[in-house]
């Protein structure tokens, strides 16, 4: 085949250290059009950014010349730098480990409007059930003593 064509889709989850909650509403979007700015910078495509006041979601496209933890590592340290210098909380971090699932095109676009209403789905529903829940419906085995 003369050429490539790729759809490289990915769901990305990760959290505050602790899942403390230092995500202000005052500031929530500006952190999340960061983000997908940081993905457009490592040469990808924020298709969505959203989340609440301990971890965000990210749906994003990626060339296959990407390698997704090296991704991860940039956008977190970028955005970890952003939130210390650009709004003053020098408690922020990241938590080390993260969340990784490839999306089909058929199911990006509900995926899209989940990420969009992070607000009133954790009103119902916690992270930690809610990452278990995505951890199993992607078949990935774990332990829930290592999870947190």
């Amino acid at each position: 085949m003369p050429s490539t064509h790729l759809s490289l889709h990915y769901h990305l989850a990760f959290s505050t250290k602790n899942r403390v909650p230092l995500i202000a509403p005052e500031w929530r979007p500006r952190l999340h059009a960061y983000l997908g700015g940081c993905v457009r910078t490592l040469g990808g495509i924020p298709e969505t950014v959203g989340g609440v006041e301990d971890h965000v979601h990210l749906l994003i496209g990626l060339k296959a010349t990407h390698r997704l933890a090296d991704v991860l590592r940039d956008i977190k340290q970028q955005s970890s730098e952003w939130v210390h210098g650009e709004i003053g909380e020098s408690r922020f971090a990241w938590q080390e480990g993260y969340g990784g699932f490839t999306v089909s095109v058929s199911h990006r676009e509900r995926l899209k409007e989940y990420i969009a209403t992070q607000e009133e789905h954790h009103k119902k529903v916690s992270f930690q059930d809610e990452y278990i829940r995505l951890l199993e419906k992607h078949g990935i085995d774990f332990k829930k003593e290592y999870l947190w």
